[in-house]
């Protein structure tokens, strides 16, 4: 996966906590996350499965994106995560390539 900017959603599981964030190094900002690398809500909530993701020309769009999706009632957001991935499995493994937490 390039490097692209990218909004992205978090869970702690299916219709658990969500997170929403952007990052112009999607594939090193998740790996950030899931090994408790970064302080703040997703490490103190266990918010470590990808479950949606975006991506956008520009940096400039990507954070506009992230402002409106941070304004959004909860439905629409499960909405929008059910859209792209009904099951809510965890889109990392293929995001980052790898099939194991090793990497």
């Amino acid at each position: 996966m390039d490097r692209q900017p990218t909004v992205y959603m978090l869970a702690s599981r299916r219709n658990g906590t969500l997170y929403i964030g952007v990052t112009s190094d999607v594939v090193a900002r998740i790996w950030q996350h899931r090994q408790h690398l970064v302080a703040g809500f997703t490490q103190s909530h266990g918010v470590t499965l990808l479950v949606w993701y975006e991506q956008h020309e520009t940096m400039e769009t990507a954070i506009e994106r992230e402002k409106r999706l941070k304004k959004w009632n909860r439905a629409w957001k499960i909405r929008l995560i059910e859209e792209m991935n009904p099951y809510w499995n965890d889109l990392w493994p293929d995001m980052c390539g790898c099939k194991s937490e090793s990497h």
